[in-house]
């Protein structure tokens, strides 16, 4: 009994970050579930299309990987800046950037099938790479403050994408804000047939296990997680640490500005976005619920992308409004955030093995 629970120590002191984790997000799911019973009507009903809804008909579940997509890209942005510790919040401008200039790009050219369209991504990746870039090269040479910069950043990539749709690329007749039609030659395919998932999907998916490669197997990934962990060990080292936080603002930015194109590309075929649509704020949640992890960014942004398509079914057949996915995201930050949440438990399992030792 005692190496048995010597082995149960083992297991949580080492993996307690990822078991902290799970139970904030079955505590949010257990909150959720107590809303829905305290203030539906239709208990029952409610309660079912919540958690089950994403799953009842094939349209729903290619949402659920369709709004996946772009919370890779920002999650994966997001996660690469945390890495090195740079709280960078730009993950929503460049994201918006590059829509935008990708946009403008796809409508000003005329290539080929295939060409076209990574010609587009290359553009749209390089828009975010220089958003990212502003407030990494700020940071490393001045010290500005990258959290407060990059969300300064966020609305001037609002209002020059705007600009840059409105007076050069707007559709007219379309009757609002939106831009003319992406050729069929700058369009991702789809890959399940009755449903808008796209290529996209795949491309989030093979970039998300390249980052992973990138921070774990190569130099420069190392590099970045030293400055995450320790800046002034970094410094002894020798990396350059002025250097490495460039990178990684660029590197994030130019993942967020790729989701953003690919959006477009992929499900909308036009920019139509008169705000910030959010996805770089989601990103935030998607990063921190993987541990900045590359990898666990993918489950991490379809089960984000299963309470939102779940809030939706909810309040299209239930008596519950959607907003309380948004209380939800509230809750699961908070807790994550808090970084005392649990470790009284932690504590107590140190305390326990080192007096076994004496």
């Amino acid at each position: 009994m005692k190496a048995g629970g010597r082995k149960m120590d083992d297991f949580i002191l080492k993996h307690f970050r990822s078991i902290r984790i799970t139970i904030i997000i079955f505590l949010g799911a257990a909150i959720a579930a107590l809303v829905i019973l305290l203030v539906s009507n239709d208990k029952a009903v409610t309660l079912s299309s919540f958690f089950l809804g994403p799953f009842m008909s094939k349209v729903l579940i290619g949402n659920l990987f369709e709004i996946a997509t772009p919370l890779i890209f920002t999650g994966l942005a997001i996660a690469v800046q945390f890495q090195a510790r740079q709280f960078n919040m730009g993950a929503e401008g460049s994201f918006f950037i590059g829509a935008s200039v990708g946009t403008a790009f796809a409508l000003s050219t005329s290539m080929p099938f295939g060409i076209h369209q990574v010609a587009i991504m290359m553009v749209g990746a390089s828009a975010g790479a220089l958003w990212g870039f502003i407030p990494g090269y700020l940071k490393a040479k001045y010290s500005a403050n990258e959290l407060v910069s990059s969300l300064m950043l966020n609305y001037v990539a609002q209002f020059l994408g705007i600009y840059l749709i409105n007076y050069h690329f707007r559709d007219k007749a379309a009757g609002e804000m939106t831009s003319y039609t992406l050729a069929p030659t700058a369009q991702l395919p789809r890959i399940l047939s009755g449903t808008r998932l796209h290529v996209g999907f795949l491309i989030a998916i093979g970039l998300a296990v390249f980052i992973w490669f990138w921070l774990y197997k190569s130099k420069e990934g190392y590099r970045t997680r030293m400055v995450g962990a320790n800046i002034n060990f970094a410094k002894v080292g020798g990396i350059d640490i002025q250097k490495t936080i460039i990178r990684c603002q660029v590197l994030g930015g130019a993942i967020a500005g790729l989701g953003g194109i690919i959006q477009i590309q992929g499900i909308d075929h036009r920019f139509l976005y008169e705000g910030l649509p959010g996805f770089g704020w989601d990103g935030v949640v998607v990063a921190r619920v993987a541990l900045n992890n590359p990898l666990l960014v993918l489950p991490s942004s379809i089960f984000l992308s299963y309470l939102k398509v779940g809030g939706s079914v909810m309040t299209l057949m239930g008596d519950v409004p959607a907003e309380l996915v948004n209380v939800l995201e509230g809750i699961i930050i908070l807790l994550i955030s808090s970084e005392g949440f649990l470790e009284t438990w932690r504590y107590r399992i140190i305390l326990r093995k080192s007096e076994a030792r004496r």
